[in-house]
């Protein structure tokens, strides 16, 4: 729960939080409860179950904060990209750019729209179907799953900066040429109101297909995992 998108934000009070995880629990149990078999003998069998829950639950909860990091990345390049990484957004955790704002409320919202927590429910059952309780996952298996993830997310963050990194591209080979042809013009003054304008309106245009995009790239995570890979 504390690595949910949209249920695990800062700004989500965590007696919330621990009400949605309960509330999880009940929806989730009845169809995990076969899993189950008897428990553990002995309190360090117990420590050890719990330790393979706990490490489950961070592979598969940092598997979909990946998602929100990937906004926050994209955010953080689209804004230097096109001269708006000065104006940063308010907002619980580290200060980002408001386009990192923007993006990822945004794209939460859509999320939670298009039925986020039935998704995140069947996420759930599928998790304990593809790490059974009690097992603990394999280093090897930690490593693979991080660098597909890390890849998977730096792959996604770039493609949703694209537009920005290529308006700002075209701004300063423009602002090149016009120097060339006119030294004696302050270029960077007369361009940075229009590369902000520029960069404003290409957020307008662009932002609808982009986070369609990152929606249907996180609900398809969420159907397949890993891609199996567990």
């Amino acid at each position: 729960m504390w690595l949910m998108p949209a249920f695990g934000e800062q700004s989500v009070p965590m007696r919330v939080k621990t009400a949605l995880a309960f509330a999880f629990t009940a929806i989730c149990l009845p169809a995990v409860a076969g899993l189950y078999g008897p428990g553990p003998a002995g309190a360090a069998g117990w420590v050890r179950a719990a330790g393979a829950e706990v490490a489950a639950g961070l592979i598969f909860g940092f598997g979909l904060r990946f998602f929100t990091f990937a906004l926050q990345i994209a955010g953080t390049i689209a804004a230097q990209s096109v001269s708006l990484s000065q104006i940063f957004g308010a907002g619980a955790g580290e200060p980002q750019p408001v386009i990192g704002h923007i993006f990822t409320i945004s794209a939460l919202a859509l999320a939670a729209i298009l039925g986020l927590h039935v998704q995140l429910a069947a996420y759930l059952i599928l998790s304990w179907e593809m790490m059974p309780p009690g097992a603990l996952p394999g280093g090897a298996l930690v490593a693979q799953i991080g660098l597909q993830e890390a890849g998977r997310m730096m792959a996604t963050a770039f493609s949703l900066s694209a537009p920005f990194v290529l308006a700002g591209l075209a701004y300063q080979v423009v602002l090149g040429v016009i120097n060339r042809a006119m030294p004696q013009l302050m270029v960077t003054f007369v361009g940075a109101p229009a590369a902000t304008a520029g960069g404003l309106i290409l957020l307008f245009a662009v932002s609808p297909l982009l986070l369609s995009l990152w929606a249907d790239a996180l609900f398809t995570f969420l159907g397949d995992p890993f891609g199996g890979a567990p």
